[in-house]
């Protein structure tokens, strides 16, 4: 076994994606103003906040966090310049992985090199990205660790999938999927479950077949569902849905966290996570995708399912430690909350339901989505913020 010298530092940060809408119409702003990312870079440090794919997305990237509330200050920080510098031009940001009606023709690209490469290798693939995600970096800087905490922590990512969906419509249309969102990105090259390689050395090779072969620039190309990053020394959580509660995104960023650090416990007590083919963690992942926290999880020990809250039970005593150990336990607890109003997306489902039965047309219920989307997405901002000085 690859030697150790020094313990991780477990420092995080979190990327959120978000969906920029038209205060009047509530859809998707075609042509949001390209200079908006620019406008609140402004406000933050440099490169926290940058343009997406498409013209109607936005990203931030938080700061390199030693704890939780930093973590949150950051995050609602990001979350609040967004929307106050989306507000002056009659828009919203909403933190939701997918649109209740917009169409995905319909869109336009930001004309940037990188997202012009993309578009042109992958064509209507690409084109129909109007999604968003949520990134978690854990960092784990000794390079062959990180590559065998990710071949260990795959086994969690339907469970964390499943805690964020945010998803549930596509043009319109309810999918009856919880996390319609990881289907479109299924269709690019690259994604999915992280192959499982023995060492960094070997993983490098990989890469470098596809890099010399003209393929791919670099590794940042690899749209895995956890992945080294190719920036920095971290492992980067890339399933989860964005989740417009941001105390829903602080829980299950908290949580990945402490999963990481409880691998590494295991490793040096000379122990590991039991290794499950990806045939069965897909079968998991489905689950999650298509049910999210509703019908359970497979126990692949015992070989049955078993339902979501006695999971999330089993993880926060497995967590424990490490939640004491991070000063997270209250995040880490706040998956009982989740599990007992559901996520975002059975929040969608329900409102929508409601809207058609009390006689509202489809665009009005999915209208009316949006304005809850808008709400949560910057719901205690304020409060968290003053909490936080």
């Amino acid at each position: 076994m690859h030697v150790i010298t020094k313990e991780p530092s477990f420092t995080f940060g979190v990327e959120e994606e978000y969906l920029l809408v038209s205060k009047q119409s509530r859809d998707i702003a075609k042509d949001a103003p390209e200079h908006m990312a620019e406008e609140c870079s402004c406000i933050t440090d440099a490169g926290q906040i940058v343009p997406e794919f498409l013209r109607s997305q936005i990203e931030i990237g938080t700061k390199v966090c030693s704890t939780t509330p930093e973590l949150r200050n950051s995050l609602a920080s990001l979350r609040k310049t967004v929307a106050n510098v989306a507000n002056k031009y009659d828009l919203a940001p909403i933190a939701s992985s997918t649109h209740p009606f917009a169409v995905w023709h319909e869109q336009q690209q930001t004309n940037k090199e990188r997202y012009n490469t993309i578009a042109n290798d992958l064509q209507d693939v690409a084109r129909r990205l109007i999604i968003c995600g949520m990134h978690v970096h854990v960092a784990v800087e000794d390079n062959d660790l990180r590559i065998d905490l990710m071949n260990q922590a795959s086994y969690f990512l339907p469970h964390l999938l499943a805690l964020s969906t945010s998803s549930p419509f596509w043009n319109g249309r309810n999918s009856g999927l919880e996390s319609y969102r990881l289907s479109i990105f299924n269709q690019l090259p690259r994604t999915g479950l992280p192959e499982k390689f023995v060492s960094w050395a070997q993983y490098e090779r990989h890469v470098n077949v596809l890099v010399n072969a003209g393929f791919i620039e670099d590794s940042s190309k690899l749209w895995w569902d956890l992945r080294p990053s190719s920036k920095y020394p971290t492992l980067e959580l890339r399933i989860a849905d964005v989740c417009p509660l941001i105390e829903d995104s602080i829980c299950i960023a908290s949580i990945y966290r402490c999963i990481i650090r409880m691998l590494y416990r295991l490793r040096k007590g000379n122990h590991r996570w039991r290794a499950y083919s990806n045939m069965l963690i897909e079968e998991n992942r489905w689950r999650a995708q298509r049910y999210s926290i509703k019908e359970g999880l497979i126990d692949f020990g015992i070989g049955k399912v078993i339902p979501f809250p006695e999971l999330m039970e089993e993880l926060i005593e497995l967590l424990h430690e490490d939640a004491i150990f991070f000063d997270c336990e209250a995040e880490i607890k706040h998956v009982r909350k989740i599990i007992d109003r559901g996520t975002s997306s059975h929040r969608q489902v329900t409102l929508y339901n409601k809207a058609i039965s009390e006689g509202a047309t489809e665009l009005e219920a999915g209208q009316q989505i949006v304005d809850m989307l808008i709400d949560e997405t910057t719901k205690n901002l304020d409060k968290m913020l003053a909490d936080n000085k």
